[in-house]
């Protein structure tokens, strides 16, 4: 049997961590301040909001929410964010996607500037998470994700490590956390010839699919981890993961679950970007 591995402990760390750094900056009048962009009333967003939130309070963070209807037109969009990025005492910015069809991202993604953009929505973060330089900022799932591996203390080196999943939000860059982390890394996806064979190899196995359990014992291997980082609602109502956790647990050495996996690490991982952001921009 398994060990079902929670994240709350990690992001217990990680805000404690966080915490005193702010607070220290605090005593000397000055504090990280993070600013939510929000189009519309997704329920979904709403729950991540109400969540990092919370986190931002428990880390000493300031946090504003900026709300805007979901009809509101590109152009006035555009000039919303063009002000969240001049605001210079916001340090880091997260906005909610996906945005409505009335806004293309491609016009969009590059007015936050990278320095602020704490969860790699503007491609110049994308492009500095895929060279390496650790002055970007990586999506925070996915490092919730790799701060789960290294918190539980599951070694990457040399592993076999499968990503079932290609967004760019998750799958693609949870490859290059891997990778830098000298993992072997493949991505397969729904299009993958023999994708339970593929996943069988895995020594650790990222599921970012976006299918409630579709990864099933059959495609684990024997003593694999696994990180569930999908977030489904079956038709009962229940958030389910991409994992079927029950199938799995009795082949696996670890396994996260869903909910209170890596989802509970993802606002402690963002709340640590908000600080890193507030260093960078000045040099405190």
């Amino acid at each position: 049997m398994g060990q079902l591995i929670k994240g709350k402990a990690v992001a217990d760390a990680i805000t404690a961590e966080v915490k005193n750094h702010a607070e220290e900056l605090r005593q000397k009048g000055t504090s990280p301040k993070l600013k939510i962009v929000r189009v519309g009333q997704r329920e979904d967003d709403l729950a991540y909001e109400r969540a990092a939130i919370k986190r931002m309070a428990s880390c000493s963070i300031d946090c504003e929410v900026l709300s805007l209807s979901l009809d509101i037109s590109q152009e006035d969009f555009i000039k919303e964010l063009k002000k969240v990025d001049q605001d210079e005492t916001v340090h880091g910015v997260l906005i909610f996607r996906p945005l409505p069809r009335q806004i293309d991202e491609n016009a969009v993604k590059y007015i936050i500037r990278p320095e602020k953009d704490v969860d790699c929505f503007n491609p110049i973060n994308v492009a500095k998470v895929m060279e390496g330089d650790e002055t970007g900022f990586p999506p925070c799932t996915p490092e919730a994700a790799i701060e789960m591996l290294k918190f539980y203390n599951i070694e990457m080196k040399g592993k076999n490590a499968v990503v079932a999943g290609r967004s760019m939000v998750v799958g693609k860059p949870a490859a290059i956390l891997l990778l830098k982390e000298n993992a072997t890394v493949t991505i397969c996806h729904s299009k993958t010839d023999n994708l339970k064979g593929v996943a069988g190899k895995a020594d650790i196995l990222i599921a970012a699919i976006g299918k409630s359990k579709m990864i099933t014992g059959d495609f684990i291997k024997e003593g694999a981890a696994v990180i569930d980082v999908g977030i489904n609602v079956d038709s009962q109502g229940n958030i389910t993961g991409d994992v079927d956790t029950e199938d799995c647990i009795g082949k696996v050495s670890v396994i996260t679950p869903v909910p209170a996996g890596v989802g509970s690490v993802t606002t402690a991982v963002l709340a640590k970007h908000v600080l890193k952001a507030f260093n960078q921009l000045t040099g405190k």
